[in-house]
């Protein structure tokens, strides 16, 4: 059988984008091929490496349930059935960022899919965020999420994870912050920074997004992909 990946991770750099709250990332050269060879006495071959200082929820990333519920999870402890399962992704990038995203605009996406939603799917949003405004003054600041009814009705469909291509799932506005409010309350995690949503729209695929294994983490950076039925 015939399979292809897509790539649905976006790019690490020195200067990237990153929520307001988390730490700028820093890539500084830990040694130069000319360096290690000085160093080695080697004549034929040095190696080179870079140093990272990076938010624990630096571009595409999940959160573990220890970050917003501290009786929860943290990211070494999670099951890894969170990161990796069989996924759909569902167009509800007809909501403005004026609103929230609520259970019935997620009915209606999922309706229009094609698809069923079943218990223990991870379940991805296209917002069309990423699309539009990655890369602008818009990213962090003008983007639509979850309703606290529309994040707790994936919850009670049993849904494990829910990503979303925009660097939250939670409205800007919202200081309830509703998404990841349900997500402690339901044992549910979220992965946000997600790109090339658009790439599996309205499909059922098998999704992984494997976590670094950090001690005590309250996240971490992932490589997520899709794979999916070559055309």
């Amino acid at each position: 059988m015939a399979l292809r990946l897509i790539d649905l991770s976006q790019e690490i750099f020195q200067g990237m984008s990153v929520f307001p709250m988390h730490q700028n990332t820093f890539i500084m050269t830990n040694m130069t091929h000319e360096e290690n060879m000085r160093k080695t006495g080697s004549k034929t071959l040095g190696f080179s490496a870079r140093n990272l200082l990076i938010s624990e929820h630096c571009g595409t990333h999940t959160d573990a349930i220890w970050e917003f519920e501290p009786k929860g999870e943290t990211i070494d402890e999670m099951s890894l059935n969170y990161f990796w399962g069989s996924a759909i992704c569902i167009d509800v990038s007809f909501v403005p960022p004026s609103r929230y995203i609520e259970a019935s605009d997620l009915e209606r996406a999922v309706k229009d899919s094609g698809q069923e939603l079943r218990k223990g799917d991870i379940v991805l949003l296209y917002t069309g965020h990423f699309d539009a405004n990655f890369g602008t003054e818009k990213w962090q600041t003008v983007y639509t999420g979850l309703s606290y009814d529309g994040a707790r009705w994936l919850a009670e469909k049993g849904v494990v994870n829910v990503g979303v291509d925009a660097p939250a799932i939670d409205h800007p506005d919202d200081l309830d912050f509703s998404g990841h409010l349900v997500c402690g309350r339901y044992n549910m995690t979220n992965t946000e920074n997600l790109c090339n949503l658009d790439k599996v729209l309205n499909r059922r695929f098998l999704y992984f997004g494997l976590p670094l294994k950090i001690r005590a983490g309250s996240g971490s950076p992932v490589r997520a992909v899709a794979l999916l039925d070559a055309d």
